[in-house]
């Protein structure tokens, strides 16, 4: 076993341009363990969440809880958390600014402090990411948030249910509110909510606690609040589009057949549908259920595909069109459609920025704003050397575009990739990757 000294870079040297082959399954989500884990605080029970993502953004999390009193054990995959007296006096600020997840706190946290304060959030640096949202939702129960320099000052003296309509259709800012109305007395209704996989996940969790909810999977949620929660619940995560698509793009760029199995198809529809338009070849073999016996699975086979640029835009919307966090996979499967594709990445100011990194592969492509990205295909990548975005999303289409590429690719400092992926290395060596981890 390689053995990793903890504060230097970590990298991955690439033998690109081969073709992968092999089953390949599809990992638990970064976003919903994210917001299950926060929502285990509102239950005084013990809280056992089955496949747990072993990434670096779930490690974070775990540390600030830890940190704060919160009794945390790994079983395998498993994740077993007891909320035992907590005191954020002794929160781990060095990990809560790493995480942007750290902001999901404030929803269970009103309900056992009338007063605190938590460091400001970091993650991905994606632009002007404004967590002014989160307050404006907030404050319709009654929750005033003081935005300091390094930390936000929450007050929750007296909360109240409500009916109001979102600042912006957001998923951590839904999951926010979901529960914070979980253990507000009376019924709460949540207008233009995301509908998003991780909400419609964190929802189901909440139901097995107890908390009943309307309109899962819509943008109108009634949340029936309750006062106490205290159950031992087993909860397994639902699968992950993002995890899927990944290897979806990974096939298309490597001109590979492959089966990736446990795929949430339900949101991954209008990826494949403007995918199968573009010419991709693939099958679904396997429909199914998931281990929490709501989300709708499938096993699918991909097959080498000549691929032709759609003439229509390519951009993202809240589910259920194609998902923001799926757009930047569209970006280096470009680079092997012929003709010219445009990509609207209308949500964030600097994430179309970092495809720019592409042409260091030998991409053909035109950054025409922050939000417009054009790419000329069909092109032969090449191997180079490239330090990770500092994003997460926008380093793993990097990643992918080395498998495609001829010759011996270094990328440096993966740690925005391994935020969000498990093992990703160690999976595509089983798929035929030629993959090494090393560090300097």
């Amino acid at each position: 076993m390689l053995l990793m000294e903890k504060n230097k870079p970590i990298n991955f040297k690439i033998e690109g341009g081969k073709k992968l082959s092999g089953i390949v399954v599809t990992k638990t989500s970064k976003n919903g363990a994210m917001g299950i884990i926060c929502a285990s605080l509102l239950n005084k029970g013990r809280t056992l969440l089955k496949n747990v993502p072993k990434i670096e953004e779930v490690y974070r999390m775990i540390e600030v809880l830890k940190s704060i009193g919160v009794e945390i054990n790994w079983i395998d995959n498993d994740l077993e958390i007891i909320p035992t007296k907590i005191d954020l006096e002794s929160i781990n600020k060095e990990s809560a600014e790493k995480t942007r997840s750290i902001i999901m706190l404030i929803g269970p946290l009103i309900h056992l402090f009338k007063a605190f304060s938590l460091p400001q959030s970091g993650g991905c640096k994606l632009g002007a990411r404004t967590v002014r949202p989160h307050f404006f939702t907030l404050e319709n129960f009654g929750v005033k948030i003081n935005v300091k320099s390094k930390s936000f000052d929450v007050t929750a003296k007296k909360l109240v249910p409500a009916e109001f309509a979102l600042y912006e259709s957001g998923d951590t800012v839904t999951e926010n509110a979901i529960m914070a109305a979980s253990k507000i007395p009376g019924e709460t209704i949540i207008k233009f909510a995301s509908a998003n996989y991780q909400v419609q996940d964190l929802c189901f969790f909440l139901e097995k606690l107890g908390v009943k909810i309307d309109g899962i999977g819509t943008t109108t949620l009634k949340i029936y609040g309750i006062t106490e929660i205290n159950k031992d619940v087993e909860y397994y995560l639902a699968e992950d589009p993002i995890d899927s698509m990944f290897f979806i793009a990974t096939a298309i760029v490597t001109n590979s057949k492959i089966e990736i199995q446990r795929c949430p198809i339900d949101f991954l529809e209008i990826e494949l549908l403007k995918l199968k338009k573009m010419g991709f070849d693939y099958k679904i073999v396997k429909k199914y259920k998931a281990l929490n016996g709501q989300t709708n699975l499938v096993d699918i086979k991909t097959a080498p595909s000549r691929l032709v640029a759609l003439e229509e835009k390519i951009e993202s919307r809240p589910y259920p069109a194609l998902n923001i966090d799926n757009l930047p996979f569209f970006a280096v499967i470009a680079t092997q459609a012929k003709g010219q594709t445009l990509i609207h990445d209308w949500v964030f100011e600097n994430r179309a920025i970092y495809y720019k990194e592409l042409d260091k592969l030998g991409a053909d492509t035109i950054l025409a704003d922050p939000h417009r990205f054009y790419v000329n295909g069909k092109t032969e990548l090449k191997s180079a050397e490239v330090v990770c975005p500092p994003a997460l999303r926008p380093a793993a289409i990097i990643l992918i575009g080395m498998l495609g590429a001829k010759g011996s690719s270094i990328l440096r400092n993966v740690y925005s990739i391994n935020r969000g992926y498990e093992d990703i290395a160690k999976r595509l060596e089983s798929l035929g990757a030629d993959i090494k981890i090393f560090q300097d």
